[in-house]
């Protein structure tokens, strides 16, 4: 359970702010980011938002872990834009035989979409570490996203842990009785695991589904609703939001 929920933080100022001025932020930042024509503005923004994860606590292994998926998706569109996009050559290899080239134009298009890649990754990564999951699901209630779809993935949020905890039981067991003693028996005993976790995730939302009915539930969570924002805050953010577009433009 602690791999998963030990998540957001609280050493920073951050943590305190309104998470839909947080939201709407981040919301402004992604969009400059994507649609920004240079290299200036997702890489400083990359570079501010690594800052407020580290400043929020998170060590290097889990951020890294974060990156790893982006850091693939680049590696692969870099490639490709390299070798299929542009008409002045770099460099040409002759790989079984086969001339191929490397072009200036898809080398640029490919590192500036690597950019911003980073960059929006990024600021999800600093939102998250300085906005914790179920206030996160209360910004997005208040921008209008369906009820259900909050309430969807508030609850299976939270019933991720104790399945995460049950899958680990049951693994230990399997394994203390050589379930995973080749490949055929890991097979078997994967399958096993899959099935019990899906028999207990149905078990579970029914469980939920007669506890919540009971204690009168009505698609109304108290959570979801929402004090006035703050005029300092929103000033606050308003003015890094203009500095950082002064920054885009450039």
């Amino acid at each position: 359970m602690h791999t998963f929920s030990h998540t957001t933080h609280t050493g920073t100022f951050l943590t305190a702010i309104d998470p839909r001025v947080k939201l709407l932020f981040s919301l402004a930042l992604l969009l400059m980011v994507i649609s920004g024509t240079g290299f200036i503005f997702p890489l400083t923004t990359a570079v501010l938002c690594i800052s407020i994860c580290f400043r929020s606590g998170i060590r290097l292994k889990p951020l890294l872990l974060r990156f790893a998926e982006p850091l693939f998706i680049i590696i692969m569109v870099v490639l490709l834009k390299l070798f299929f996009t542009g008409h002045s050559p770099l460099f040409t290899v002759f790989p079984f035989g086969m001339e191929v080239s490397g072009y200036r134009e898809g080398l640029q298009e490919g590192l500036l979409i690597a950019a911003r890649i980073i960059g929006a990754v990024s600021v999800v990564n600093a939102l998250a570490c300085v906005t914790p999951f179920t206030e996160l699901m209360a910004a997005f209630s208040w921008l209008r996203l369906p009820r259900t779809f909050i309430d969807i993935v508030l609850f299976a949020w939270r019933y991720l842990f104790l399945l995460h905890d049950d899958a680990r039981v049951i693994y230990a067991a399997q394994k203390n009785r050589l379930g995973y003693s080749n490949y055929h028996r890991g097979l078997r005993s994967f399958g096993t695991l899959t099935g019990t976790l899906v028999i207990k995730a149905f078990d579970n939302s029914c469980t939920v589904t007669t506890a919540m009915v009971q204690r009168g539930y009505d698609g109304n969570m108290p959570m979801l609703k929402h004090k006035p924002f703050r005029i300092k805050e929103l000033a606050v953010s308003l003015t890094f939001i203009l500095g950082m577009g002064f920054l885009w433009r450039v």
